[in-house]
C-alpha cells in the first residue's frame, strides 16, 4: 500500500479494480476543510483517462509492473510482432492496443513491454525517436522571418508541425509523449 501523499508522475496504483497509472497530481490544502490529492489517472487497460480526487493520507495499492526490454519485430496483419532480448520470446500485440505508439514505431526499434501478472499491458516508448522526412514542401528562402513552421509526414507516416528549415531526407528527433518536433538529428 503507498499513500496519496507520496504519488509521483509515472506511478502506476491499483484502484477499483483497474490498473492506473499517475499522469498528473496536485496537492490541495484549502483554508477550510481536510487536504486532497486530485489526480489525472490512465488506465492501462483502456487506455482511458480520469480524474480522481483522493483525502490527504488516504491509501491506495501500488501495482508491481515488470517492464521487460523487447524489440519490435514487424507487422503481421492486424498483430505487431516484438521479441524479448534475452530469451528470444516473442509476443504478439494488437494495433488497438497501441494505436498511439504506432506512429512512432519502426521495425528492429526497443521498447519496454509493460506487463502485469503475465499480462500484457502495452508499450513505453524512449522519450524520443529519431524519423526521417518522407515529404514535406520545399523551404521559400525568406519564409524564416516570422519562425513559422510546415507540416512535415514522417516514415512512420506521422505529421508534426516543423520549421522551414527541414527539407525531406532530414532525420529528426521527435518527443514521443507530445508528438512534437524537437530538433535535427
Amino acid at each position: 500500500m503507498i499513500s496519496v501523499n507520496d504519488f509521483r508522475t509515472g506511478l502506476t496504483i491499483e484502484v477499483d479494480g483497474g490498473l492506473w497509472r499517475v499522469m498528473d497530481f496536485q496537492h490541495v490544502k484549502p483554508g477550510k476543510g481536510a487536504a486532497f490529492v486530485r489526480s489525472k489517472l490512465r488506465n492501462l487497460r483502456t487506455g482511458a483517462v480520469q480524474e480522481k480526487t483522493f483525502r490527504a493520507g488516504e491509501k491506495v495499492a501500488k501495482a508491481q509492473i515488470d517492464n521487460r526490454k523487447m524489440q519490435y519485430l514487424y507487422a503481421n496483419g492486424d498483430q505487431h510482432v516484438f521479441m524479448d532480448n534475452e530469451s528470444y520470446d516473442q509476443i504478439e500485440l494488437p494495433a488497438s492496443a497501441i494505436e498511439y505508439e504506432l506512429k512512432f514505431l519502426k521495425e528492429n526499434m526497443e521498447v519496454h513491454i509493460m506487463m502485469f501478472q503475465g499480462e500484457t499491458l502495452g508499450i513505453e516508448l524512449p522519450n524520443t525517436v529519431e524519423l526521417e522526412v518522407t515529404e514535406t514542401e520545399p523551404g521559400i528562402k525568406g519564409d524564416t522571418a516570422s519562425g513559422g513552421t510546415k507540416p512535415a509526414t514522417l516514415e512512420t507516416g506521422l505529421i508534426v508541425q516543423v520549421p522551414f528549415f527541414v527539407n525531406e531526407g532530414d532525420r529528426l528527433i521527435i518527443n514521443t509523449s507530445e508528438g512534437s518536433y524537437v530538433s535535427r538529428a
